[in-house]
């Protein structure tokens, strides 16, 4: 089964030609043996009791593109907003933290714009990411990070996709309880905690799914191909023609 995740990563990475590589997030019961826990200190604990092993959930997307490591629902809780579309926290137990309180007040969100926020149904004992190359059994979500061509790309093969907003975390439970290919613009919160390039979006795949939107990648990149082709040499009329229009008489 190694081979299998394996080739499915460098076939991703190489057709859309990622900057990052697609990493495997599973939601499990069950601790998998031989991948470590993520072990980060963690920091002093907010008023409200907040604390967790990164400022937020999306950070351990990042760390997940060196290494595999599984992680438990305390190291995400100091983001309410990830603990809540991650299944971890009901809206009840977030509601009053001092964070959601902060983007509240801020009017990046209404408190009845929660509702609408998709989350993970069922609260997992274990949450376990690592770069899909490395995994040894199925994911629930393959993650990628994206430029505006690629997101072309994988418009272009699955016009389906669902194009998201804020919060950027939401798009893990539409992959996994929706089974939608679904693309976030990003959001500031996840931004300036990840650190992710002004340049990227992100886009979550059911695992289900990927084969199917591989092959057809590999469809709608030859049309782009042979698009492009096209469009370059019908442009090349255009430089010849500027070319003698800017030509001086004799």
């Amino acid at each position: 089964m190694g081979a299998q995740y394996a080739r499915l990563h460098t076939e991703l990475q190489q057709l859309l030609g990622l900057s990052a590589p697609p990493i495997a997030i599973t939601f499990t019961d069950d601790e998998p043996a031989g991948i470590a826990r993520f072990d980060a200190a963690m920091p002093p604990a907010t008023e409200d009791g907040r604390t967790g092993r990164v400022p937020a959930g999306c950070v351990f997307w990042i760390r997940a593109t060196e290494r595999a490591f599984v992680t438990v629902p305390d190291d995400h809780a100091n983001c309410s907003v990830g603990s809540f579309t991650h299944g971890l926290k009901s809206m009840e137990e977030i509601s009053t933290n001092g964070d959601v309180a902060a983007l509240v007040a801020a009017e990046w969100v209404r408190p009845e714009d929660f509702s609408e926020v998709p989350s993970v149904k069922s609260r997992f004992s274990f949450i376990v990411y690592g770069p899909l190359t490395d995994m040894t059994f199925d994911p629930n979500v393959v993650f990628i990070r994206l430029n505006g061509k690629q997101v072309m790309m994988i418009h272009d093969a699955w016009p389906g996709a669902r194009m998201e907003g804020k919060p950027q975390c939401h798009i893990i439970p539409l992959a996994k309880e929706a089974g939608m290919v679904a693309i976030s613009v990003g959001c500031m919160l996840s931004r300036v905690r990840t650190g992710m390039s002004n340049n990227d979006v992100s886009c979550a795949i059911p695992w289900t799914l990927l084969p199917d939107l591989i092959d057809r990648l590999k469809l709608a990149i030859a049309a782009d191909e042979r698009v492009a082709e096209y469009a370059a040499a019908d442009s090349r009329r255009f430089s010849s023609e500027t070319s003698r229009g800017h030509r001086q008489p004799n």
